[in-house]
C-alpha cells in the first residue's frame, strides 16, 4: 500500500462522517480558523504517513476534519517548508491525500511581508499571481506531459472574485497582488525587495507556491490568501524576526480567520 493511501484509508477510518470538498492549509496567523470548525476530529500529523512533523513555531501539525457552515473541510494546521529541509515537494503526500479523500479546491493561507506602503501590517491580500524566484519545482523528476503545467491561472479567478465580494460584505479591505517566493529560512535583504519592487511583486514570503505547483498538477483548484505581518527589509524601521511576525499574526488572527470562515461557507 502506498504513502498516500495509508494516510486516506487512517483519515476515513477516523472520521467516516466526514467527506471534504475543501482543503486549507493554514499559515502564521490564520490558526484562528479551527474555532470555525463544527464537530472537528483531530489527527495528529504524527500519525499520518508522509504528513510533515512540526518543527515551526506556530504551526501545531494536526488534520482537522469538520464542516463550516456546511461545507465538510479537511485542514492542514501547518505546512512543510522547504526551507526547512530544502525539499519543495514535503507537501506531496498531504495533498495527494486530500485529493483522495474527496477534496477539489485548496485554501492556502500565509503570513507575508509587504512591498507596498498601502498594505500595511494586519492587511490582507488575495494572490493574483506568484513569482518564483527560487526556480525550484516539486515537479522535477515527474514523467509525462501532466508535468508540464499551466500556471496561467493558478490562483482561479471565479475563486479570487468569490473572496474579494466576501470581504466586500464583511467591510474587510482586501487587497489583490503578486507574491514572490523566496526560499528562506532568512529574512530578504533590502537590496533584495528593491528588486521585487521592480519585478512588480506586492508580498513576499517562504511558502505557497510550491503547494501551489502540486496542487494544480494534482488537477486542484487554488486560492491563496496572504496576511500582512510586517513591512518587508529596509520600508521601515521593525526588526524582523519569527516572533514578531507570530506576534503581529496573532494581532490580526481574528480578522483574518472570520473572513476565511466566511469564505469557506459560500464554495
Amino acid at each position: 500500500m502506498t504513502t498516500t493511501k495509508t494516510a486516506v484509508q487512517w483519515v476515513q477510518e477516523r472520521a467516516p462522517q466526514y467527506r471534504p470538498r475543501v482543503a486549507v492549509v493554514l499559515g502564521s496567523g490564520w490558526g484562528g480558523l479551527t474555532t470555525h470548525i463544527e464537530q472537528p476530529v483531530r489527527i495528529p500529523y504524527a500519525e499520518l504517513e508522509g504528513f510533515p512533523k512540526a518543527t515551526v513555531p506556530g504551526h501545531q501539525g494536526e488534520l482537522w476534519l469538520g464542516r463550516i457552515g456546511g461545507v465538510d473541510v479537511a485542514v492542514m494546521s501547518g505546512r512543510k517548508h522547504a526551507y526547512e529541509t530544502g525539499d519543495v515537494t514535503g507537501m506531496r503526500v498531504p495533498l495527494e491525500t486530500l485529493r483522495e479523500l474527496g477534496c477539489r479546491i485548496v485554501v492556502q493561507t500565509n503570513a507575508a511581508g509587504s512591498v507596498r506602503a498601502d498594505m500595511p501590517p494586519g492587511s490582507l491580500m488575495v494572490l493574483s499571481d506568484h513569482i518564483n524566484l527560487t526556480q525550484r519545482s516539486p515537479l522535477i523528476g515527474e514523467g509525462g506531459a501532466e508535468r508540464f503545467v499551466n500556471l496561467s491561472d493558478a490562483y482561479d479567478p471565479d475563486l479570487r472574485a468569490l473572496a474579494k465580494e466576501t470581504a466586500a460584505q464583511l467591510g474587510v479591505p482586501l487587497h489583490e497582488g503578486v507574491y514572490v517566493w523566496l526560499m528562506g529560512p532568512q529574512f530578504e535583504t533590502p537590496a533584495e525587495i528593491r528588486m521585487f519592487q521592480k519585478l512588480g511583486a506586492d508580498a513576499v514570503g517562504m511558502s505557497t507556491v510550491p503547494e501551489t505547483i502540486l496542487s494544480r498538477y494534482l488537477g486542484l483548484r487554488v486560492v491563496a490568501l496572504s496576511l500582512m505581518t510586517n513591512m518587508a527589509a529596509g520600508l521601515s524601521a521593525e526588526s524582523l524576526s519569527h516572533a514578531h511576525t507570530l506576534a503581529q499574526a496573532k494581532a490580526s488572527g481574528d480578522t483574518a480567520s472570520t473572513l476565511l470562515a466566511r469564505f469557506i461557507a459560500r464554495l
